[in-house]
């Protein structure tokens, strides 16, 4: 069973199972009444965020900067907190399945800097406080390396 792992500096760590993470969630909705073409079961972002919030400690201290998410492939995709307004995670199928692409959650972001950002299978979860880290998503995978550095790999 693959678990997901929340983080944040503020208000703390928890690791979720797809039926806990969901379970938190105030509700669920098909995401085909935010993403056209897909559909599932999801639950808001930021609704969720703010009910894990208050089983925590109460009201978040500060606004985040960014939401980061770390896919089971090592892909990874920072977005900045103001284009979270839509943002949801896919949990299950229509009939309440687990996910068979994508498991265990899926990360949609419609109408961000990238059009609809989608991340497939994320087992991390990171709220960021960093005003440094930019107004547009960026993604990527995280162990990237350069034709420089590959270079030099070969080399030795």
């Amino acid at each position: 069973m693959m678990e997901i792992h929340v983080h944040d500096e503020l208000n703390g760590a928890a690791t979720f199972s797809v039926q806990e993470i969901a379970a938190l969630a105030p509700g669920h909705f098909p995401i085909t009444e935010r993403v056209e073409g897909v559909s599932g079961k999801a639950f808001d972002w930021l609704s969720w965020y703010k009910a894990w919030c208050e089983r925590q400690q109460g009201a978040p201290a500060r606004i985040p900067t960014h939401l980061q998410v770390e896919a089971a492939d090592e892909f990874q995709a920072t977005v900045p907190w103001n284009q979270l307004d839509k943002a949801l995670f896919l949990y299950a199928q229509e009939n309440g399945e687990p996910l068979k692409k994508g498991f265990p959650i899926r990360l949609y972001v419609p109408d961000g800097s990238s059009e609809c950002l989608n991340v497939k299978s994320v087992v991390a979860i990171r709220v960021l406080y960093d005003g440094a880290a930019g107004d547009e998503a960026t993604y990527g995978y995280k162990n990237m390396v350069t034709p420089d550095e590959l270079f030099k790999t070969i080399k030795k």
